[in-house]
């Protein structure tokens, strides 16, 4: 799979930088998504247009037997790109920066090997590709671009559903995985903080909201280690604090928010009341507040035999010592919603370029070594392979 995959490399190379040039945010990809639909069409291949908004989803197979999906999402950033490059973006304030334009065009190189594959000997199962818009962020009524294809039916009668994700601070072609809990629950808060405010000459004439903020900030980065058993991994980060305009006047109000981040259900919901309690140390010192969640990603967990079929394809095309297990970390992805429908897992495909400078994701100059396109296809194509012709079920 993978020298047939190789022979795809300046397509993929073409489909990716074109995909690049143009991005698209969230639930906006129509140019993107006529793309997949035209190259999938071309290939014969049965295409749904419109399924989650402006996702499009292939099928490879009669529809009797197994299903095994293969997910790719489609969607950029609202991000000034600072590449000088041929394919930099051509749609001001909007940057791929995340490596979404790599997944599509991989996708569609396994839409290519497996048609392929199937008229060469057809098979007793379904290769289903989805192509996902909005993983970056939901929508006004927090509906993101997974859930928004699931409604939609994208995974009915799906029995398994993998994925992959470039990373960018990854030698090119390392494999990394991991077997269950791999990416966090990530949930948001804002708190409005409040007091009498006043002057900075009498403070004790009132209730200061930043003298409040002095103890509940230090209950909220306890939290995860006197709350919660720090064997059950979990992290509270402040992302901005904000009250006051004067020197010498006692705000009568201060603005935080932040995020929360576990793995496991039973500690997020912990997490939401620990939070809250922290900021209700404000009452005992004559104060009030105020607090908002919005609930965001659950936590995504990789079937550790899902993982075991793409391994063991790692290690043959990409070699025994380019794949390794070590954690993922407490990033999102609404891949996760998928991996609640049918076992599924997502591996990570090392992407760095090899020049001493590390192009974060969700940055102005993220970008990729486009060499490792094809091995990424083949890895896909090759486990959903084996899926539909009964090698691992």
């Amino acid at each position: 799979m993978l020298d047939k995959a190789k022979a795809l490399h300046d397509e993929l190379i073409r489909l990716r930088r074109d995909i690049h040039a143009h991005p698209e945010l969230g639930f906006q990809e129509f140019r993107t998504s006529a793309l997949v639909a035209d190259t999938l069409t071309e290939l014969g291949i049965d295409v749904k247009t419109g399924v989650g908004r402006t996702g499009v989803v292939g099928q490879i197979g009669t529809g009797d037997g197994p299903t095994i999906a293969i997910r790719a999402d489609m969607d950029a950033l609202p991000i000034v790109e600072k590449n000088e490059v041929g394919y930099r973006s051509q749609n001001e304030g909007v940057m791929h920066a995340c490596g979404h334009d790599s997944h599509t065009a991989m996708l569609l190189g396994v839409a290519h090997l497996l048609k392929q594959s199937y008229l060469a000997e057809p098979w007793h199962g379904n290769v289903r590709l989805l192509f996902q818009p909005a993983e970056e962020a939901f929508d006004s009524d927090g509906i993101s671009g997974a859930t928004a294809m699931i409604s939609d039916g994208a995974l009915e009668d799906v029995d398994a559903v993998i994925a992959l994700h470039v990373a960018s601070d990854q030698p090119a072609g390392q494999l990394r995985f991991q077997d269950g809990y791999s990416l966090a629950n990530v949930d948001s808060f804002k708190a409005w903080v409040r007091g009498d405010g006043g002057h900075g000459a009498y403070p004790h004439t009132g209730s200061d909201p930043l003298h409040m903020l002095s103890v509940i900030l230090p209950a909220i980065y306890a939290i995860p280690s006197r709350r919660i058993n720090p064997l059950r991994g979990c992290v509270v980060s402040l992302g901005e604090i904000s009250g006051g305009a004067a020197p010498n006047v006692i705000p009568n109000e201060v603005y935080i928010q932040g995020t929360i981040r576990s793995y496991h259900d039973d500690v997020r919901e912990q997490l939401w009341a620990e939070v809250e309690n922290a900021f209700k140390l404000s009452q005992q010192m004559g104060g009030s507040y105020k607090f908002e969640l919005a609930k965001g990603y659950p936590a995504m967990f990789n079937s550790e035999q899902v993982n075991d079929w793409m391994r063991d394809v790692a290690r043959e095309l990409g070699g025994e010592t380019a794949v390794i297990d070590t954690e993922f970390g407490m990033g999102a992805e609404d891949f996760a919603y998928m991996t609640r429908q049918a076992k599924g897992a997502m591996f990570m495909l090392g992407a760095a370029i090899d020049d001493g400078l590390v192009r974060h994701h969700h940055t102005d100059i993220f970008d990729i070594d486009e060499s490792v396109l094809p091995l990424g296809a083949a890895i896909l194509a090759e486990t959903a392979h084996r899926f539909v012709t009964g090698k691992v079920r």
